[in-house]
């Protein structure tokens, strides 16, 4: 028994990771609550998790502060990621991780697409993560986006993140904005809690083409 329950949860994971290679929409966000993810908040803060990361009339809300990131529970590998955000009042700071690795902190191991209002698009490097198009020397190292596409305060922007083996390539409102090559290709995805109120919705995954 304990050997079929080890081969079945080995099981579950390879699909989890391998989900958008089945041809489907995989929604990571119900509209309703945040079931299939994990909040983490800065270990000195004693800020509750409820408090910063909730559902408010069908959309993701994010505080802004303390600092932190909600994620995923399943690591996923090539996909295409849609998310659309706004800010809440004035635009300040926010993200988008990519391949986050395990070992839960305040600065994962990740790729970050900014959103920062003003610097969406560009690429940070988080945690010692790396990639080849840059010197990734110093605590965030930066890769800058190509062009500016984003849309006035209070409006929805959209995100597209297309994840391929080692290549990371972000869409800002249907236009090019960057790309990269990590060294990792799988991961939980993150949405960050850095600045002030943020909003997301319509998060999901598709099949990378």
């Amino acid at each position: 028994m304990k050997v079929k329950f080890i081969l079945a949860a080995l099981a579950a994971a390879v699909v989890a990771s391998a989900c958008c290679e089945c041809g489907k929409k995989t929604e990571l966000f119900n509209g309703k609550d945040l079931t299939g993810w994990v909040c983490v908040l800065d270990s000195e803060s004693d800020v509750p998790a409820d408090e910063v990361f909730g559902v408010e009339n069908g959309n993701i809300r994010i505080e802004g502060n303390p600092f932190g990131y909600m994620r995923t529970e399943n690591q996923y590998g090539d996909y295409k990621l849609h998310v659309e955000w706004r800010w809440i009042g004035e635009g300040t700071n926010s993200g988008i991780f990519q391949r986050v690795q395990a070992g839960d902190k305040v600065w994962p191991n990740a790729i970050e697409c900014q959103l920062c209002a003003g610097k969406a698009g560009d690429f940070v490097m988080l945690g010692g993560a790396k990639i080849a198009e840059v010197e990734c020397a110093g605590e965030f190292p930066v890769k800058d986006r190509n062009g500016d596409f984003e849309k006035p305060e209070g409006e929805w922007n959209e995100a597209e993140i297309v994840c391929v083996g080692n290549r990371i390539t972000v869409y800002i409102n249907g236009k090019l904005q960057n790309e990269c090559t990590t060294e990792k290709s799988e991961g939980f995805i993150a949405l960050q809690s850095e600045g002030g109120p943020v909003e997301f919705r319509n998060v999901y995954i598709t099949p990378a083409e």
